[in-house]
């Protein structure tokens, strides 16, 4: 039998014989993608032909990425580099591939790698690790929240055998309780290696919740209680940390602040005091930063990370003081990166290719490596991030560099 063309399907579904999401099983996912533009564009009456450019296997992408695949959105991607990262993972020379649409910020990160260079380069490291899921529970009361408590310390190794049963790479690190009233929540955390790991950690903790409810009188009301915490500012990763809690810093000579960044290490530090510190504080800020967020979205979108957990990827500190010997030292803080080199999004062709520049698609050696060097080049990118900007403020040039790039 012939392979129907896109028109077919659309005017099957047209007539009600098939419906939008079931195209997929009539003809391959090109074919079927090809249809969707179609009924959309008729509807809408919008141009879709450049969603129909795209490299990706349609069939790979289809309900292990996406679901009723229209096309694929094309966002340009820079580099900025090269700098030298002495890191825990991995060190050397690295690009870093950015995707962005905002003028001027793949040319101020750059500045920022340029100025480190001058240093000599950044040191990094990944201080924590853990994926967490945080599943919550209905009790009686207080009584029986403090025996479930009691029971969860108590049985760590039975939940981890029943959670670990459900993943080859998945680790359970530990389970934290907490009680609110009658609730009680108990933060699940994994060592999932190279994998960001929130689908596994969320099968894994769901095995384990079976456990609780045969051997206790708790029922398990939702996977997810908020406590995780899951896409959303929150300020338990900002202290616990989720996914790589990760450091970068550098000491910037003073000759090279003044050379490359035309400004000095004391107004640095005081506009990050300033405006990162006592502003943040005043905003009631999770994030202590100038624009961290940029450089850890910029490098998901590249390298194929959960664009939804920037949330927690900005979650960060930068400090930044002068040295005794009136050097400037700068750092940052990243709490909560959540990253990946395997699964979701990096196995597609494109952001595999960031990986690979990177030098860490795919999982490591030993496992965690990749995710762990991948974190710290994020860590890094911010830094140089976060250097930059403050340094134009300090010599006034930021509305200007905007204005000649950003436009």
């Amino acid at each position: 039998m012939s392979q129907p063309t896109p028109a077919d399907l659309a005017t099957r579904v047209r007539d009600g014989d098939l419906r939008f999401h079931e195209l997929e099983d009539h003809a391959d996912a090109d074919v079927a993608t090809a249809a969707r533009r179609l009924l959309v564009a008729e509807a809408t009456d919008a141009d879709l032909d450049a969603l129909g450019e795209y490299t990706f296997d349609a069939e790979a992408v289809h309900g292990s990425n996406i679901e009723n695949t229209l096309g694929g959105v094309q966002v340009p991607v820079g580099v900025a580099g090269p700098v030298t990262i002495d890191g825990g993972a991995r060190s050397g020379e690295r690009y870093l591939p950015l995707a962005t649409t905002e003028g001027a910020l793949v040319a101020s990160i750059n500045r920022g790698c340029s100025a480190i260079e001058g240093a000599g380069g950044a040191t990094a490291r990944v201080t924590k690790s853990g994926m967490t899921r945080a599943p919550v529970f209905r009790v009686a009361g207080v009584a029986e929240a403090e025996a479930l408590v009691a029971w969860v310390r108590d049985n760590e190794p039975a939940l981890a055998e029943a959670a670990e049963a459900t993943t080859s790479h998945g680790e359970l690190l530990d389970v934290t309780p907490y009680v609110v009233g009658n609730n009680v929540f108990c933060r699940f955390r994994y060592d999932t290696k190279d994998a960001m790991g929130m689908n596994m950690a969320t099968i894994a903790t769901r095995e384990a919740c079976d456990v609780i409810e045969a051997e206790t009188d708790a029922s398990l009301v939702a996977l997810s209680g908020n406590l995780c915490s899951d896409k959303k500012p929150a300020a338990i990763n900002a202290v616990e940390g989720r996914g790589r809690s990760v450091v970068a810093d550098a000491t910037i000579p003073r000759a090279v602040v003044e050379e490359r960044l035309h400004t000095t290490p004391e107004a640095i530090a005081e506009i990050n005091t300033r405006k990162n510190l006592v502003g943040s504080a005043k905003a009631g800020a999770l994030g202590f930063n100038a624009h961290v967020a940029n450089a850890v979205a910029a490098m998901f979108l590249a390298t194929g990370q959960d664009e939804a957990q920037v949330v927690e990827g900005a979650n960060a500190i930068t400090t930044a003081e002068t040295t005794d010997d009136g050097d400037l030292y700068v750092s940052v803080s990243l709490a909560s990166l959540e990253v990946g080199t395997v699964g979701g999004g990096t196995k597609l062709a494109t952001q595999r290719a960031s990986l690979e520049i990177l030098g860490v698609a795919g999982g490591g050696d030993p496992a965690g490596a990749n995710a762990d060097a991948l974190a710290e080049s994020i860590a890094v990118c911010a830094l140089a991030g976060e250097l930059n900007l403050l340094a134009a403020l300090g010599s006034r040039h930021l509305s200007s560099a905007h204005a000649e790039l950003g436009r």
